[in-house]
């Protein structure tokens, strides 16, 4: 289930962490940015264009003035994907599948509860929202928010034990609208899973985090994707 429509509008990556980044949590690098001193902090999982996205840290940053110590990791070692022709996202794929994804994301959650972060939340983004959702249906979050989900079935959603919400696009191949519909519907009859799912009208996937800054309209729907994103964790990650 890949093509073109999840790598349109590849980011321009950033190379090097930043000031804020911290060379190793959990076993993988990582850009870090808020008080190391809260005692709530949000993973923020992309898609597979990895943690050097430009509006990927640049939404981290604001995430952090909300009192958040956020962690991005580099969940791909390295090796995130480089839209052309040499090595298709099929391909691509194979070398980094979201289990793998899954596993690591559980030691940075794990080296975030050493260090005494008592709650947790995490969002994903594309190939993130299935690990997300995995961390949801497992019970090692105390939030999900999947943004333009991909490879999430029915039967994910019906294993969701955390409180999640799932923000989906109008142009959608991976998670079209009738997909997160069925999704709402499951949610709804989860009375003991406090959920929440919108579909934002004039956006395609990919839109809350590969957004032309310089295009308004595309700019305040990402906007409106990052203020219900942080309403969510600010009512469950405290």
């Amino acid at each position: 289930m890949s093509g073109p429509q999840c790598c349109s509008n590849p980011p321009i990556i950033k190379t090097s962490c930043g000031s804020d980044c911290a060379e190793k949590f959990g076993g993988l690098n990582v850009y870090v940015t808020g008080s190391p001193n809260s005692k709530h902090a949000i993973l923020l999982i992309s898609d597979v264009f990895g943690y050097g996205a430009p509006n990927l840290r640049k939404l981290a940053g604001r995430v952090a003035t909300s009192g958040f110590y956020v962690v991005v990791p580099d969940f791909f070692y390295g090796d995130a994907f480089v839209y052309d022709n040499n090595r298709p996202l099929a391909v691509w794929l194979k070398d980094h599948g979201t289990d793998k994804g899954f596993e690591d994301a559980k030691s940075v959650i794990d080296a975030l509860i050493r260090q005494g972060f008592s709650a947790i939340g995490a969002a994903g983004f594309c190939w993130g929202a299935k690990v997300v959702t995995e961390l949801a249906k497992s019970e090692f979050i105390q939030a999900a928010v999947l943004l333009h989900p991909s490879f999430i079935s029915v039967d994910d959603i019906e294993g969701v034990k955390s409180p999640i919400a799932v923000l989906g696009a109008e142009t959608d191949n991976y998670s079209p609208p009738e997909l997160v519909k069925e999704f709402e519907e499951i949610l709804n009859a989860k009375p003991e899973v406090d959920s929440y799912v919108k579909i934002f009208p004039k956006v395609a996937h990919g839109w809350a985090v590969r957004y032309d800054v310089d295009d308004e309209a595309a700019a305040k729907s990402a906007e409106e994707a990052h203020n219900d994103m942080l309403q969510w964790f600010a009512k469950h990650v405290k």
